[in-house]
């Protein structure tokens, strides 16, 4: 029993020197050179696996705690493709664990995220990532779950068209939808750049559905939404071309049939139903360029 106490101390006392002597206070280090603070403990001790499907609730902060991006996301895990990698991050939680880590800036968004590093961000100082993990699930058993639901739902493609057909009637909206079934109706045109991919744009938004009911909005919030334009992880692909379709200073309503928003499963926070349409009003604030090639059109709905 003295032994058990001895050791246990032993451990606690090599926490308490690791986190005295960190960089970070309160914080451990990966050999990769992550530093990691778990908030939240798990019941399970069963860690995500490559290959296996996360969904989590995820932010992005700057080392001053100010948020600039915040959602609850679903990916596939994967191995991490170089040392510091976010990917790392997630292989190191359990379901229901949350933690905060700190990477380097740099290497999430031109590695991971292939794009320009934001303007607001310093390329020498790092990034909070604060992940919440909701359930891990295996590859086999997220792929049965799929299968079962969409056999579930399938006639529900069909009620949508319906529905959305009604609304744009009774609305009297003549604009014609594009090739994606994307409607754009102007509001208030704008005087600034149009978005290219990389460019840093900061919108504000509403969302709603075909019955006028909100689920989401900046202008709520008092929280711009500010994200680079054209890389995964940002938007559903109906809004990426909604915003990409603009130019600065615009305002203008988009609406955008499940095909191109939150499809046959809906959102993962549940808000947002299978197969259901969705309006938004979007406005865009800003677009800070990012690095851009001369030679290339970067703009993918021109």
């Amino acid at each position: 029993m003295t032994k058990r106490i001895l050791f246990l101390l032993f451990i606690a006392l090599g926490i308490v020197s690791c986190n005295y002597f960190s960089k970070y206070p309160g914080y451990s280090k990966t050999k990769s050179g992550i530093y990691y603070k778990l908030l939240e403990f798990g019941e399970s001790s069963d860690k995500a696996q490559p290959g296996d499907y996360l969904t989590m609730d995820i932010a992005y902060k700057t080392m001053e705690d100010s948020m600039f991006f915040e959602g609850r996301r679903r990916i596939q895990v994967s191995e991490p493709k170089f040392p510091g990698a976010i990917d790392e991050c997630f292989l190191m939680l359990a379901e229901e664990e949350k933690a905060e880590f700190i990477i380097s800036a740099n290497d999430f968004f031109t590695k991971t995220l292939e794009t320009t590093l934001p303007g607001f961000l310093n390329k020498e100082e790092p990034m909070k990532v604060e992940i919440d993990v909701v359930e891990i699930q295996t590859e086999e058993d997220y792929y049965r779950e799929k299968e079962a639901f969409l056999h579930w739902i399938e006639d529900f493609g069909e009620y949508e068209k319906v529905i959305l057909r009604q609304f744009i009637e009774q609305e009297k909206i003549d604009k014609e939808p594009t090739e994606s079934g994307l409607y754009h109706i102007t509001l208030a045109k704008g005087t600034g750049d149009s978005v290219r991919v990389g460019d840093t744009v900061t919108v504000h938004y509403e969302g709603k559905f075909l019955n006028g009911k909100f689920f989401d909005s900046t202008i709520r919030r008092n929280s711009p939404f500010q994200f680079v334009y054209g890389r995964k992880w940002q938007v559903i692909p109906g809004m990426e071309e909604a915003i990409g379709r603009m130019i600065e200073g615009e305002k203008a309503l988009f609406i955008i049939p499940s095909n191109i928003g939150f499809g046959q499963t809906g959102s993962s926070t549940g808000i947002i139903p299978p197969y259901t349409s969705t309006i938004f009003e979007v406005e865009l604030i800003e677009v800070l360029p990012g690095k851009r090639d001369k030679n290339v059109d970067l703009n993918k709905y021109d």
